[in-house]
Protein backbone atom coordinates (compact mmCIF):
# COMPACT_ATOMS: atom_id res chain seq x y z
CA UNK A 1 0.00 0.00 0.00
CA UNK A 2 1.13 3.65 -1.32
CA UNK A 3 1.35 6.18 1.95
CA UNK A 4 -0.82 9.09 1.86
CA UNK A 5 1.22 11.12 3.64
CA UNK A 6 5.12 10.64 2.94
CA UNK A 7 6.97 13.40 5.12
CA UNK A 8 11.05 13.70 4.59
CA UNK A 9 13.52 15.78 6.31
CA UNK A 10 10.89 18.38 7.93
CA UNK A 11 12.03 20.77 9.61
CA UNK A 12 10.43 24.10 11.66
CA UNK A 13 12.37 26.82 13.00
CA UNK A 14 11.10 29.50 14.84
CA UNK A 15 13.58 33.03 15.29
CA UNK A 16 14.38 34.43 18.51
CA UNK A 17 14.18 37.63 19.26
CA UNK A 18 17.50 39.16 19.54
CA UNK A 19 18.72 40.37 22.97
CA UNK A 20 21.14 42.75 21.74
CA UNK A 21 21.61 44.59 18.95
CA UNK A 22 24.66 42.64 17.23
CA UNK A 23 23.70 39.52 18.82
CA UNK A 24 23.89 36.63 16.35
CA UNK A 25 20.23 34.92 15.05
CA UNK A 26 18.78 32.15 17.37
CA UNK A 27 16.38 29.40 16.47
CA UNK A 28 14.46 27.38 18.31
CA UNK A 29 14.56 23.90 16.45
CA UNK A 30 11.11 22.86 17.03
CA UNK A 31 11.07 20.11 14.24
CA UNK A 32 14.55 19.01 13.09
CA UNK A 33 14.61 16.67 10.29
CA UNK A 34 11.57 14.07 10.96
CA UNK A 35 10.85 11.44 8.73
CA UNK A 36 7.67 9.80 8.77
CA UNK A 37 4.86 7.81 6.40
CA UNK A 38 1.21 7.74 7.20
CA UNK A 39 -0.79 4.83 5.51
CA UNK A 40 -4.53 5.27 4.51
CA UNK A 41 -7.03 4.36 6.95
CA UNK A 42 -4.58 3.68 10.09
CA UNK A 43 -4.25 5.86 13.12
CA UNK A 44 -0.49 6.75 13.58
CA UNK A 45 -0.14 8.03 17.34
CA UNK A 46 2.59 10.72 18.21
CA UNK A 47 3.52 11.00 21.69
CA UNK A 48 5.80 12.60 24.26
CA UNK A 49 6.74 15.35 26.56
CA UNK A 50 4.93 19.06 26.72
CA UNK A 51 7.91 20.49 24.35
CA UNK A 52 9.15 17.58 22.00
CA UNK A 53 7.19 19.13 19.13
CA UNK A 54 4.45 16.66 18.37
CA UNK A 55 2.07 20.27 17.75
CA UNK A 56 4.10 21.95 15.78
CA UNK A 57 4.66 18.78 13.60
CA UNK A 58 0.98 17.87 13.08
CA UNK A 59 0.49 21.91 12.14
CA UNK A 60 3.82 21.49 10.07
CA UNK A 61 2.18 18.72 7.86
CA UNK A 62 -1.00 20.51 7.19
CA UNK A 63 0.88 23.81 6.76
CA UNK A 64 -0.85 25.92 9.02
CA UNK A 65 3.05 26.65 9.80
CA UNK A 66 5.37 26.91 6.60
CA UNK A 67 8.09 24.71 6.32
CA UNK A 68 11.99 25.72 7.06
CA UNK A 69 12.71 22.47 5.01
CA UNK A 70 11.96 19.12 3.81
CA UNK A 71 8.89 18.01 1.55
CA UNK A 72 5.64 16.88 2.43
CA UNK A 73 4.41 14.63 0.14
CA UNK A 74 0.44 13.92 -0.11
CA UNK A 75 -1.27 12.07 -2.66
CA UNK A 76 1.69 12.57 -4.74
CA UNK A 77 1.98 16.26 -4.75
CA UNK A 78 4.83 18.16 -2.23
CA UNK A 79 2.39 19.90 0.00
CA UNK A 80 5.38 22.47 1.37
CA UNK A 81 5.81 23.94 -2.24
CA UNK A 82 2.41 24.52 -2.92
CA UNK A 83 0.13 28.06 -2.67
CA UNK A 84 -3.11 29.37 -4.10
CA UNK A 85 -5.94 26.90 -5.24
CA UNK A 86 -3.85 24.07 -4.90
CA UNK A 87 -3.75 24.77 -1.62
CA UNK A 88 -7.03 25.14 -1.06
CA UNK A 89 -7.60 21.92 -2.61
CA UNK A 90 -5.48 20.67 0.07
CA UNK A 91 -7.20 21.93 2.85
CA UNK A 92 -10.45 19.96 1.30
CA UNK A 93 -8.30 16.88 2.18
CA UNK A 94 -6.48 17.39 5.41
CA UNK A 95 -8.21 19.08 8.70
CA UNK A 96 -7.18 19.60 12.28
CA UNK A 97 -9.00 18.76 15.80
CA UNK A 98 -7.84 21.45 17.86
CA UNK A 99 -7.19 20.39 21.79
CA UNK A 100 -9.29 23.31 23.25
CA UNK A 101 -12.74 23.05 22.41
CA UNK A 102 -13.74 25.83 24.25
CA UNK A 103 -11.07 28.10 22.09
CA UNK A 104 -11.82 27.00 19.02
CA UNK A 105 -15.34 27.27 18.36
CA UNK A 106 -16.44 31.46 17.53
CA UNK A 107 -18.88 32.42 20.39
CA UNK A 108 -20.29 34.56 18.25
CA UNK A 109 -21.28 32.02 15.34
CA UNK A 110 -24.33 29.31 16.18
CA UNK A 111 -23.36 25.92 15.53
CA UNK A 112 -25.13 25.48 11.94
CA UNK A 113 -22.42 28.36 10.92
CA UNK A 114 -19.99 26.37 12.19
CA UNK A 115 -20.43 23.56 10.89
CA UNK A 116 -21.15 24.81 7.43
CA UNK A 117 -18.24 27.68 6.80
CA UNK A 118 -16.02 25.55 5.67
CA UNK A 119 -18.86 23.99 3.08
CA UNK A 120 -19.79 27.70 2.08
CA UNK A 121 -15.80 28.42 1.58
CA UNK A 122 -15.59 25.82 -0.84
CA UNK A 123 -18.54 26.25 -3.03
CA UNK A 124 -21.23 24.40 -2.15
CA UNK A 125 -25.27 25.37 -2.53
CA UNK A 126 -27.41 26.25 0.55
CA UNK A 127 -29.33 22.70 -0.16
CA UNK A 128 -25.89 20.70 -0.21
CA UNK A 129 -24.82 23.01 3.21
CA UNK A 130 -28.52 22.16 5.01
CA UNK A 131 -28.05 18.46 3.95
CA UNK A 132 -24.49 18.23 4.69
CA UNK A 133 -25.26 20.05 7.97
CA UNK A 134 -28.05 17.68 9.55
CA UNK A 135 -26.15 14.30 8.40
CA UNK A 136 -23.25 16.01 10.59
CA UNK A 137 -24.88 16.45 13.64
CA UNK A 138 -26.40 13.07 13.40
CA UNK A 139 -23.02 11.67 12.58
CA UNK A 140 -21.81 13.42 15.72
CA UNK A 141 -24.36 12.59 18.49
CA UNK A 142 -25.94 16.20 18.41
CA UNK A 143 -29.57 16.82 18.45
CA UNK A 144 -30.89 18.61 14.93
CA UNK A 145 -32.46 21.37 17.01
CA UNK A 146 -28.89 22.04 18.67
CA UNK A 147 -27.41 23.59 15.56
CA UNK A 148 -29.34 27.28 16.60
CA UNK A 149 -27.48 27.30 19.66
CA UNK A 150 -24.21 29.08 20.68
CA UNK A 151 -20.97 27.31 21.80
CA UNK A 152 -21.72 28.85 25.42
CA UNK A 153 -24.78 26.34 25.65
CA UNK A 154 -22.80 23.16 25.86
CA UNK A 155 -20.43 21.37 28.04
CA UNK A 156 -17.07 20.64 26.90
CA UNK A 157 -17.39 16.99 25.63
CA UNK A 158 -20.79 18.65 23.23
CA UNK A 159 -18.50 21.38 21.87
CA UNK A 160 -15.42 19.03 20.87
CA UNK A 161 -18.29 17.03 18.77
CA UNK A 162 -19.26 20.12 16.97
CA UNK A 163 -15.37 20.82 16.59
CA UNK A 164 -15.27 17.69 14.85
CA UNK A 165 -18.61 17.97 13.06
CA UNK A 166 -16.70 20.69 11.50
CA UNK A 167 -13.49 18.74 10.95
CA UNK A 168 -15.66 15.98 8.95
CA UNK A 169 -17.15 18.72 7.14
CA UNK A 170 -15.44 18.93 3.97
CA UNK A 171 -14.87 14.63 4.13
CA UNK A 172 -11.25 15.04 4.25
CA UNK A 173 -9.21 12.01 4.17
CA UNK A 174 -5.87 12.93 6.82
CA UNK A 175 -7.26 14.25 10.25
CA UNK A 176 -4.54 15.35 12.51
CA UNK A 177 -6.42 15.10 16.22
CA UNK A 178 -4.28 16.99 18.20
CA UNK A 179 -4.48 16.25 21.84
CA UNK A 180 -8.37 16.11 21.32
CA UNK A 181 -9.34 14.64 24.24
CA UNK A 182 -6.71 15.94 26.95
CA UNK A 183 -9.33 19.21 28.29
CA UNK A 184 -11.59 16.52 29.03
CA UNK A 185 -13.30 14.86 31.62
CA UNK A 186 -11.88 11.05 31.71
CA UNK A 187 -16.17 9.68 31.31
CA UNK A 188 -15.84 11.76 28.03
CA UNK A 189 -12.60 10.84 26.69
CA UNK A 190 -14.02 7.76 26.04
CA UNK A 191 -17.09 8.43 24.33
CA UNK A 192 -14.68 11.10 21.96
CA UNK A 193 -12.51 8.41 21.38
CA UNK A 194 -15.24 6.12 20.33
CA UNK A 195 -17.13 8.53 18.22
CA UNK A 196 -13.62 8.89 16.45
CA UNK A 197 -13.18 5.38 15.70
CA UNK A 198 -16.64 4.94 14.22
CA UNK A 199 -16.38 8.48 12.07
CA UNK A 200 -13.10 6.54 10.85
CA UNK A 201 -14.90 3.29 9.95
CA UNK A 202 -17.89 5.43 8.29
CA UNK A 203 -15.86 8.16 6.27
CA UNK A 204 -12.52 5.96 5.95
CA UNK A 205 -10.29 8.49 7.76
CA UNK A 206 -6.65 8.65 8.19
CA UNK A 207 -5.74 10.09 11.79
CA UNK A 208 -2.34 11.52 12.94
CA UNK A 209 -3.45 11.20 17.06
CA UNK A 210 -0.92 13.38 19.12
CA UNK A 211 -1.35 13.01 22.75
CA UNK A 212 0.69 12.81 26.01
CA UNK A 213 -1.90 9.93 27.23
CA UNK A 214 -0.32 6.96 26.64
CA UNK A 215 -2.94 4.75 27.14
CA UNK A 216 -5.25 6.83 24.97
CA UNK A 217 -2.78 6.11 22.42
CA UNK A 218 -2.29 2.58 22.93
CA UNK A 219 -6.58 2.05 22.90
CA UNK A 220 -6.90 4.14 19.59
CA UNK A 221 -3.32 4.09 17.78
CA UNK A 222 -2.28 1.23 14.98
CA UNK A 223 1.41 2.56 14.80
CA UNK A 224 2.86 4.58 17.67
CA UNK A 225 5.86 7.23 16.71
CA UNK A 226 7.22 8.65 20.06
CA UNK A 227 9.14 12.40 19.44
CA UNK A 228 11.87 14.00 21.58
CA UNK A 229 13.38 17.36 21.22
CA UNK A 230 12.16 17.76 17.69
CA UNK A 231 12.85 14.19 16.14
CA UNK A 232 11.18 10.89 16.10
CA UNK A 233 13.26 8.37 17.96
CA UNK A 234 11.05 5.35 17.78
CA UNK A 235 8.31 4.52 15.76
CA UNK A 236 6.34 0.76 15.46
CA UNK A 237 3.88 -0.97 15.78
CA UNK A 238 1.48 0.01 18.89
CA UNK A 239 1.83 -3.65 20.05
CA UNK A 240 5.45 -4.02 19.88
CA UNK A 241 5.99 -0.44 20.96
CA UNK A 242 4.21 -0.94 24.50
CA UNK A 243 5.51 -4.40 24.92
CA UNK A 244 9.11 -4.44 24.00
CA UNK A 245 10.29 -0.97 23.59
CA UNK A 246 13.86 -0.21 22.29
CA UNK A 247 14.96 3.47 22.73
CA UNK A 248 15.18 4.26 26.76
CA UNK A 249 13.32 7.14 26.35
CA UNK A 250 10.40 4.68 25.19
CA UNK A 251 11.23 2.88 27.78
CA UNK A 252 11.10 5.66 30.51
CA UNK A 253 7.68 6.72 28.94
CA UNK A 254 6.33 3.59 29.62
CA UNK A 255 7.03 2.93 33.31
CA UNK A 256 5.51 6.37 34.28
CA UNK A 257 1.85 4.70 32.79
CA UNK A 258 -0.08 3.51 35.88
CA UNK A 259 -0.74 -0.09 36.67
CA UNK A 260 -4.57 -0.88 38.37
CA UNK A 261 -2.76 -3.73 39.89
CA UNK A 262 -1.53 -2.70 43.27
CA UNK A 263 1.01 -5.71 43.52
CA UNK A 264 2.41 -4.62 40.18
CA UNK A 265 2.33 -1.49 40.44
CA UNK A 266 4.93 -2.24 43.93
CA UNK A 267 6.75 -4.17 42.34
CA UNK A 268 7.79 -2.62 39.02
CA UNK A 269 10.30 -0.55 38.27
CA UNK A 270 10.11 2.90 37.86
CA UNK A 271 12.82 5.02 35.60
CA UNK A 272 12.66 8.44 36.55
CA UNK A 273 14.67 10.81 34.01
CA UNK A 274 17.76 12.70 35.46
CA UNK A 275 17.76 16.74 34.61
CA UNK A 276 15.23 18.47 31.89
CA UNK A 277 14.26 18.36 28.79
CA UNK A 278 17.04 20.80 27.42
CA UNK A 279 16.53 23.86 24.99
CA UNK A 280 15.58 23.24 21.56
CA UNK A 281 18.05 26.70 20.58
CA UNK A 282 20.73 25.02 21.70
CA UNK A 283 20.29 21.59 21.60
CA UNK A 284 23.01 18.91 22.86
CA UNK A 285 25.63 17.14 20.48
CA UNK A 286 25.29 13.96 19.24
CA UNK A 287 22.09 12.11 20.46
CA UNK A 288 19.76 14.74 22.21
CA UNK A 289 18.76 12.75 24.73
CA UNK A 290 22.30 10.99 26.39
CA UNK A 291 21.74 13.97 29.18
CA UNK A 292 19.20 12.28 30.79
CA UNK A 293 19.82 8.97 29.21
CA UNK A 294 20.60 5.70 31.62
CA UNK A 295 22.64 3.89 29.31
CA UNK A 296 24.39 6.59 27.66
CA UNK A 297 28.05 6.06 26.95
CA UNK A 298 30.93 8.27 25.50
CA UNK A 299 29.89 7.33 21.38
CA UNK A 300 26.63 8.76 22.19
CA UNK A 301 27.77 12.69 23.01
CA UNK A 302 29.92 12.96 19.80
CA UNK A 303 27.36 10.82 17.43
CA UNK A 304 24.05 11.24 16.50
CA UNK A 305 22.15 7.86 15.63
CA UNK A 306 20.06 7.66 12.67
CA UNK A 307 16.05 6.18 12.69
CA UNK A 308 17.28 2.33 11.49
CA UNK A 309 15.05 -0.72 11.10
CA UNK A 310 15.55 -3.23 14.02
CA UNK A 311 13.21 -5.68 13.13
CA UNK A 312 9.73 -5.43 10.69
CA UNK A 313 8.21 -2.13 10.95
CA UNK A 314 9.81 -1.24 13.97
CA UNK A 315 12.79 1.62 13.81
CA UNK A 316 14.68 3.34 16.51
CA UNK A 317 17.36 6.06 16.58
CA UNK A 318 19.48 4.31 19.30
CA UNK A 319 23.38 3.38 19.32
CA UNK A 320 22.58 0.81 22.54
CA UNK A 321 18.96 -0.06 22.34
CA UNK A 322 16.95 -2.01 24.71
CA UNK A 323 15.39 -5.45 24.40
CA UNK A 324 17.21 -6.07 21.16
Amino acid sequence: MEPILKVKNLKKYFPVKKKKLFERRKYLKAVDGVDLEVYPGETIGLVGESGCGKTTLGRTILKLYQPTEGSIIFDGKDIAKIRGKVLKDFRRQAQIIFQDPYASLNPRMKVKQIIEEPLIVHGYSRDEREKIVDEIMESVGLNPEHKFRYPHEFSGGQRQRISIGRTIALRPKLIVCDEPVSALDVSIQAQIINLLEELQDTYKLTYIFISHDLSVVRHISDRVAVMYLGRIVEIADKKEIYEKPHHPYTVALLSAIPIPDPEKERNRKRIILKGDLPSPINPPSGCRFHTRCYKAKERCAKEEPKLVEVSSGHSVACFYPENT
